[in-house]
This record gives C-alpha cells, structure tokens and sequence, in this order.
C-alpha cells in the first residue's frame, strides 16, 4: 500500500492565489542489497549470493554502456539512458561541449509491462498530514490539533490511475458521489 501525506503548497505560476493541500507519496528507506535478494531468491533455486553478484555485474556492465553512449536495457524492469541540457549557439563553430552541455543524468524508463502492473495495482492510505514542519501522523490526529470536525477520512483507496491523481478516497461520500 503506497502511503501519502498531504501537504499545503502554493502554485508557482499563481503566487497570490491560496494554498491548497497536495498529496505527496512517503518512501521508505531502500532494503540492502543482502535484504532484497534473500527476499527474491526466496522459494528459487537461486542462491542469494548468486543474485547479489549478477546485480553487481550489471552494475559494471551498466556503467560501461551508457558511458559508450549505448542505451541499457535491464531486463523487462526497463532502460537506463543518458541526458543532459545545452545552451545553444547561433554559430556552429563555436559550439563547445565542455562549457555548453550541462546537467547530464541518468535516466531510468521502467517498461510498459513494470508501470502497468505497477500502477494498477497501486492502492493508497493517508500516511498523515505535514504543515508548517509539524508531522501528524493520520489526518485524525491533523483534525484533532487544529479543532476541525467533520470533512475527510484516514480510509485508503485504490488507485490504478496513471495519472497519479484521484485514486484516493480521503472525502466522505457527500464530496464525491463517486466515492
């Protein structure tokens, strides 16, 4: 279950107009690589050790790629590639690389079969509300401090929305008649 915690932001492009609350997703620290490959291996044949290796292989072979300026495709997870920003230059000739191309990345596309199995079987839960540097942990904590009564709820929703947004259901019924 992907956790959320609301979050009360401006709009950049609209700085005089009022605040509203955002959801934002909580992440969680990653797993070592000892804990998720035990975690992987497990019911397999493969061995732990055998997968901690292989991922370090890919690691090596990675690196190597993409600084060959090669596209790598990491199995059905999806691809890693290159991309940077340019100034631009009206004279051809004096284009220079060196003082020219900045902020290059590294870019991870998950593949289609990864962001669809994914993202349509997301479901979230209200992780809290975050306000001012002060951190409640359920909306009915939030509620509670400030004295409000009444509006949303702490129940999770489901989600399976690409789009990242409505998938919750953090209103009562009365809000959205479509729950």
């Amino acid at each position: 279950m992907q956790k959320y915690k609301l979050v009360k932001r401006g709009n950049p492009s609209k700085p005089d107009a009022p605040k509203k609350w955002y959801a934002i997703p909580v992440s969680y620290e990653a797993q070592s690589v000892k804990v998720m490959t035990r975690a992987a291996t497990e019911n397999t044949t493969t061995a732990p050790i055998e997968l901690e290796g292989s991922l370090e292989l890919l690691g090596e072979y990675a690196k190597q790629q993409l600084l060959q300026g090669h596209t790598v495709r990491v199995g059905n997870l999806g691809t890693l590639r290159i991309t940077f920003k340019s100034a631009g230059v009206d004279d051809i000739t004096t284009f220079n690389a060196g003082q020219m191309i900045r902020e290059p990345r590294i870019i991870f596309t998950p593949s289609k079969e990864l962001r669809d199995s994914v993202v349509k079987n997301l479901q979230f839960q209200n992780g809290g509300v975050l306000e001012d540097g002060v951190s409640y942990t359920s909306l009915s904590d939030y509620k509670r401090a400030k004295g409000i009564t009444g509006g949303g709820s702490d129940n999770p929703g489901s989600g399976g929305n690409p789009g990242g947004s409505g998938g919750g259901n953090d209103g009562d019924q009365s809000e959205n008649p479509l729950g």
